[in-house]
């Protein structure tokens, strides 16, 4: 009988000292039957956690335990690694709003046929979402998020050129689907570590806004000039540097390997689900619940992020600088995901949100029906600190709702799944600014806002499954 499993044993029915005395092999302490009667908690606390396969029990957390200065600083630079990938990804979602006013020109584009790009980043999305379980499996978390990486790489090429519209849209549904996967790969990993959960999801989702902050800042200035594409040879620079960092850092190797290099040992052993992982993700209904409000809360801040400054521009009288409205957005979003985290916590977690959401529908009220610009500049920028702090409280909330040998899988479908709303949501906006004008935004979102806080009250409360 193993270590691990005496140990079950004595936490299920202790028995007499005699009975759990048999020497382990390759451990100091058991040198004989009396010491090890006295001794025996030792014994079998020195038994390797690999053994904890053997057994057929799920083996306490070693994570602690095993840590070291040089896995600590590992666990860091991983972490910073996706970081980075979640700035990306902000980049590009920050990107589109300013320079579509410029692409309308250049192409000679209405608003529903320059919607287009969201409807093919769109499908982008989809494809890389329900791809994503399928390839991790066959290939493994690092070879995923390198080959996301890869693909938003060529899609960048293709936009930098300026090509004929079809090529153009083209590499959005590229980046879409190379988005998916390193957004599902990065949300399900920092939602699989043990230590500080709650804030490592808040600062990676910051830095999503950082990101998403920055982009407006250097679109808008292209989108002044003769070269406006170049600004996707920046966006080409960030994706290159992700791509290697990602190569470098997680090796090509799974999940499960990628945690045990950081002190992490596995809870449960993913291969015993895989066979029929797709069908046990897809049949819980919490699951969809959070997909599908993930979907329309992405629609909603990128829609936002993506139409403001033309609606600014046609309703509000803003002038070219009006791309700096869309930074005030993120920046905002920014600003909540990290300000908020005390809010959060004394709340708690599935109550704040409705209470963001109210607050945040007040908002989009007064953008709406007080034709200010200035006034709509700064609440658009509160709409951003209050809506911040919602994705990653759904994926921290996720964690601890749905089964942990399922979580890799499911927070990955909610993810891309949701990612889809980035596309789907800005293409509803140009269609309907197509038939009726952009005056169409605000009564779009608030609807929307309202649809989400309808689709929160459905989602199971839940306890913590770990303490921060």
């Amino acid at each position: 009988m193993t270590d691990i499993e005496l140990s079950a044993v004595h936490a299920r029915n202790p028995r007499s000292s005699t009975e759990l005395a048999t020497p382990v092999a390759g451990s100091s302490a058991a040198a004989s039957v009396a010491d090890a009667s006295l001794n025996k908690e030792a014994v079998v606390g020195a038994a390797p956690a690999s053994e904890g396969s053997i057994s057929g029990v799920d083996p306490p957390s070693t994570a602690a335990s095993a840590s070291t200065p040089a896995s600590r600083l590992l666990g860091r630079i991983q972490f910073a690694t996706l970081c980075w990938t979640l700035f990306l990804a902000g980049w590009n979602d920050g990107t589109t709003g300013p320079l579509l006013p410029r692409i309308q020109t250049v192409y000679h584009l209405g608003f529903t046929l320059v919607s287009l790009i969201f409807i093919f980043n769109c499908l982008g999305f989809v494809i890389g979402a329900a791809a994503n379980v399928w390839l991790t499996d066959r290939l493994g978390f690092g070879k995923v998020m390198v080959l996301g990486g890869a693909v938003q790489i060529i899609g960048y090429v293709l936009e930098a050129s300026a090509p004929p519209f079809p090529v153009f849209v083209l590499g959005y549904l590229l980046n879409g689907f190379g988005i998916a996967l390193q957004d599902a790969g990065a949300n399900g990993y920092v939602a699989a570590m043990k230590e500080n959960t709650s804030t490592k999801m808040g600062v990676l989702h910051a830095i999503y806004g950082v990101g998403a902050f920055a982009a407006p800042l250097v679109a808008t200035q292209f989108a002044n000039m003769h070269f406006w594409s170049f600004h996707y040879i920046i966006s080409l620079g960030i994706a290159v540097a992700n791509a290697i960092l990602l190569g470098a850092v997680f090796r090509f190797k799974d999940q499960e390997s990628c945690l045990t290099a950081i002190g992490q040992a596995p809870t449960h052993d993913e291969n015993e689900v895989a066979g029929g992982k797709y069908k046990q993700i897809f049949r819980l209904r919490a699951l969809h619940l959070f997909a599908f409000f993930i979907l329309i809360y992405v629609g909603v801040e990128v829609t936002l992020g993506g139409w403001i400054v033309t609606y600014v521009k046609d309703l509000r009288g803003g002038g070219s600088n009006s791309g700096y409205i869309a930074s005030g957005f993120f920046g905002g979003l920014t600003l909540g995901r990290v300000g908020l985290l005390w809010v959060n916590k004394k709340v708690g977690e599935h109550r704040v949100v409705f209470i963001y959401g109210v607050i945040a529908i007040a908002l989009e009220l007064i953008i709406w029906l007080v034709p200010s610009l200035i006034g709509g500049g700064v609440a658009i920028s509160l709409v951003g600190v209050l809506l911040g702090p919602i994705y990653p409280i759904v994926i921290n909330h996720a964690a601890r709702v749905l089964p942990p040998w399922l979580l890799s899988g499911c927070i990955g479908w909610i993810a891309g799944f949701g990612q889809a709303g980035s596309a789907f949501l800005p293409f509803l906006t140009g269609a309907l600014a197509g038939k009726v004008g952009i005056k169409s935004l605000q009564p779009l979102v608030v609807s929307m806002m309202g649809l989400m806080i309808g689709l929160w009250a459905l989602v199971p409360g839940g306890s913590p499954r770990r303490a921060d």
